[in-house]
Formats: structure tokens, sequence, C-alpha cells
């Protein structure tokens, strides 16, 4: 039972991060009305760092397709933790309202590294 959990919320955990990775290139999904003046300063600086938003999408794209697998997921929660930590301070320090999702995404992450520690056990020794 615990693994059919873990499959689900590591299935919608990749998707949500295949589906922002995507949003960066292709711009789907709008941006809100109501964001507050620190996150559209930050989000301008980030899209004027030419290389930064196209880094973010393609590491979240590959991070989620690898998190769906249940094979690769030690290594896709790899890819995406440093990414998650960047959404965990962005959302600490420019907009609070999206700390519960990010925490709930964070808490899937630390159960899928909990999971596999023993993959990443050769790496620290």
């Amino acid at each position: 039972m615990k693994n059919k959990i873990l499959f689900v919320a590591s299935l919608l955990f990749g998707f949500m991060f295949i589906n922002a990775g995507l949003n960066k290139f292709l711009n789907y999904m709008p941006m809100p009305d109501h964001l507050p003046e620190k996150m559209v300063k930050a989000m301008s600086a980030f899209m004027e760092i030419g290389w930064l938003m196209p880094l973010t999408g393609v590491t979240e794209i590959v991070g989620g397709l690898l998190i769906i697998h249940p094979r690769t997921r030690a290594l896709g929660a790899l890819i995406i933790f440093p990414v998650m930590v960047g959404i965990f301070l962005t959302n600490m320090v420019q907009d609070s309202r999206g700390l519960p999702i990010a925490a709930i995404l964070g808490a899937i992450l630390v159960w899928i590294l909990v999971d596999n520690r023993e993959k990443y056990l050769p790496m620290i020794r």
C-alpha cells in the first residue's frame, strides 16, 4: 500500500514539475494579476538572465520525468532538490501565499529522498 501511495504522489509530483518546466518554454499559463511588487521584480530579474529560466525549465522537465519512473526516482529527486530549495526560498521571502503547496511538494520530495536513502549511501562513503 505504501508503494502505491508513493507512486501516485511521485506521479503527481513529476507531472507538476514537467508542467512547470514546459511552461517556461511555451508560456501557456498566465501570471496572476495580483502578484506583490517584490515578486514581480524577482521574476523580471530571473527573466533578464537569459539562461536561468531555460536551465530551470530543463531541470524541472528532466527531474519530473525521472521521478515518475520508480527505477530513476532517486536520481530525479536529486535533480529536483535544488529547484525545490529555490521554490521554498522564493515563497518564504517574496510571497508566502504559495508556501502551503511548496510545503506539500517538499514533503513528497523528502519522502522520496528518505525512501531511496540506501541508493545515496555510496556517494557519502
